[in-house]
């Protein structure tokens, strides 16, 4: 069994460890770096997974999955030059890094995958797209599939899309936390108590969630069984269209992919 190094144990990175301990991995064959010695110690505790230094996981593992914020790539790639080599697979998780950057500064010929999950991996419903690099083979893509079905759905996409799923999937849960919270603010406001206002809310979004992903209609057909002629949902649908909320989101996500463009941009040259 090939051990797997976790570099970067935030919520992500610790997400991706409990998701492979459930889908049946050994504790023995993963290793993780954490910055902050009382956090590793905790997540050893919890899991029972060693805690190392990213020379020494380069050294120990056959995957190497980055999870350190884009900021503080430097100093991880400074590390792991030396160290990593077409033997290790390198699977980044950093949001507007291409793989050219890990290509450029890395041992020539190492395969290098990239990929944006987001952070329902916590509960194993990740949504995870991943793009390999100039070195990585087919078999290196099954292997990154493998290891993000553990925690969710997966989809390969060339690494030109990647900006778009990091605005859309990536960015997305915020989305929908945002519009649950102002949706429950209104409950307040119509005169709901907070604790009934989110029961509501919450379970409404779970079963509209499900409906998506169990149903084959469109979503403008799932939103057109709610809206009678006439009726309450019509009537808010027309505040929404009013105040341009359809355009705001679409807004939104633009940004967001243009703010992850700016994040890769001074690694293009690697």
């Amino acid at each position: 069994m090939s051990t797997i190094a976790v570099l970067g144990a935030g919520k992500i990175g610790e997400a991706l460890l409990s998701g492979l301990l459930h889908a049946g991995r050994a504790p023995e064959s993963l290793l993780f770096t954490e910055r902050h010695p009382e956090r590793a110690a905790d997540l050893t505790e919890r899991y029972g997974i060693a805690s190392t230094e990213v020379p020494e996981a380069a050294k120990r593992a056959d995957v190497l999955v980055v999870a350190v914020k884009p900021q503080d790539i430097e100093p991880v790639l400074d590390q792991l030059a030396p160290l990593v080599g077409p033997g290790s697979l390198v699977v980044s998780l950093c949001a507007g890094l291409p793989t050219a950057l890990y290509e450029s500064r890395l041992a020539e010929g190492t395969p290098v995958v990239r990929v944006m999950p987001n952070t329902p991996m916590l509960v194993n419903e990740a949504m995870s797209a991943i793009s390999p690099g100039r070195h990585a083979t087919a078999e290196h893509v099954r292997t990154v599939e493998e290891l993000l079905s553990s925690v969710g759905k997966v989809l390969v996409l060339p690494e030109s899309q990647q900006d778009a799923v990091t605005a859309l999937s990536g960015s997305g849960p915020a989305y929908f936390f945002y519009l649950v919270e102002a949706m429950i603010d209104a409950g307040i406001l119509l005169g709901l108590p907070r604790a009934v206002a989110e029961q509501l809310i919450v379970q409404s979004a779970v079963g509209a969630a499900k409906m998506l992903n169990e149903s084959a209609e469109h979503p403008v057909l799932l939103r057109e069984a709610v809206t009678s002629p006439a009726g309450t949902t019509i009537n808010g649908i027309r505040e929404l269209e009013k105040h341009g909320v359809r355009a705001a989101l679409l807004d939104a996500i633009e940004a967001a992919r243009d703010r992850s463009v700016e994040l890769g941009r001074p690694h293009q040259q690697g």
